[in-house]
């Protein structure tokens, strides 16, 4: 941030008629600057701890700052009206240097020894009758100082905040475009991840109006849920990239409000970075899919969806449904697989399923509980019965295709 990107008015506009500087308290100023200076930069070592511990390039930096503004405040005193900006006279091109040394905490200690030094020496640098007059125009100049700093530093942090966002798009972009691990690590790393295990990605639409601290409002949010979130906006989408998630709980509800109408997908929480592709894709799949699912719940999973995606051609549900439903219903005895499509087709009657299997009820509602443990989906929901079913088919269909001899 360059001085001449701010444009407040003179500081000294609306008080100039009641400054009234003498050539002879002028003389004294400019003979005193450097004394004043050198007083101010031995109170600055003296006083302030953390001024010393500081490397000497910065301290010279604020050192600078320091003795500008002392010789800045001589030339306001002469011509309170003249339109000199403080921000320029006093910080000239140390702003940005600046706000990266120091917090506005310091800066604002700093500011405070360099007035605390010239109005000790007001006796000495006018007259009796003058003293007042230029004590007062020192507090003025300080308030002016002060708020100078501080729109240093807020224009400072609106910067770093567009550049955050940038790089944050940049990280959601190279996730969605299957990047690889190591570039990605040093992506997270430029917006200060420490956590890249433990990941997921969530999906949605943008709310229709996204005010100003939206951003900000979401990622706290997204602290009850991860350790670390990336937020990324890409047209009427809105993703949310989570490290460091706590899978044991439900509070992905929380960040569903963030989110404008419509479905909100949660990937699978993965391992490490190179699933974390695999994660987006699924999680963008079911956003997709959803609209085929209107009662689903809000977030919902995006391996909840595997009967949509499958349908709408998705082929790694199709084979998630092969290899962690289908293939472990096969391993589990083919009496289940056999169970589960009567049941299926009798209407989920076990009445009908035991007769159609000349077997006693209880024994169907004891294979169709070994179905539960062997696939984690229960028969006895209607959804869950629904994925299952899909399972037989997606996995039917894939053993149809292998080659005769093989199994």
């Amino acid at each position: 941030m360059s001085p001449q990107d701010a444009v407040p008015p003179a500081p000294s506009v609306g008080i100039a008629a009641t400054l009234r500087s003498t050539p002879k308290t002028l003389a004294r100023l400019r003979a005193g600057l450097g004394s004043l200076s050198t007083l101010a930069l031995r109170e600055l070592e003296t006083s302030l701890p953390w001024y010393r511990s500081l490397m000497p390039e910065q301290r010279s930096a604020l050192g600078l700052v320091a003795q500008h503004g002392i010789a800045h405040f001589v030339d306001w005193y002469e011509d309170p009206s003249a339109p000199a900006w403080v921000l320029d006279g006093v910080f000239g091109d140390a702003p940005t240097e600046l706000s990266r040394t120091i917090s506005l905490q310091k800066a604002l200690q700093l500011i405070r020894v360099m007035v605390g030094v010239v109005e000790e020496r007001v006796p000495e640098l006018a007259d009796p009758d003058e003293q007042v007059p230029l004590r007062e125009a020192v507090l003025l100049y300080s308030r002016e100082v002060a708020f100078a700093a501080a729109e240093v530093y807020a224009r400072a942090a609106e910067k770093r905040g567009a550049w955050d966002s940038r790089l944050e798009a940049l990280v959601v972009d190279a996730v969605l475009r299957g990047e690889a691990p190591d570039a990605l690590r040093s992506r997270l790393s430029a917006v200060g991840w420490r956590r890249q295990t433990e990941l997921c990605v969530v999906v949605g639409f943008a709310p229709s109006v996204v005010t100003g601290t939206f951003v900000q409002d979401l990622r706290r949010s997204s602290v009850r849920s991860a350790r670390e979130s990336v937020v990324g906006i890409q047209g009427d989408r809105l993703i949310l990239l989570l490290g460091g998630v706590d899978s044991r709980t439900d509070q992905f509800d929380r960040l569903a409000e963030h989110f404008g109408d419509g479905p909100v997908v949660v990937g699978p929480v993965v391992p490490t970075l190179k699933e974390l592709a695999g994660s987006a894709r699924a999680a963008l799949a079911g956003l997709a899919a959803a609209p085929a699912w209107p009662e689903a719940p809000r977030p919902v999973a995006a391996d909840d969806l595997w009967p949509e995606r499958a349908m709408g051609g998705d082929t790694e549900a199709i084979d998630a449904l092969v290899k962690r439903v289908y293939r472990p219903l096969l391993a589990a005895g083919p009496s289940l697989t056999e169970t589960l499509s009567r049941y299926l087709s009798e209407g989920h009657s076990l009445e009908a399923t035991a007769r159609g299997l000349y077997v006693h009820a209880n024994t169907v509602r004891y294979r169709l509980r070994r179905i539960t443990d062997a696939t984690g989906w229960d028969p006895f929901s209607p959804r869950d019965a629904q994925v299952l079913q899909s399972a037989l088919i997606a996995g039917r269909l894939a053993d149809a295709s292998l080659p005769r001899g093989i199994d």
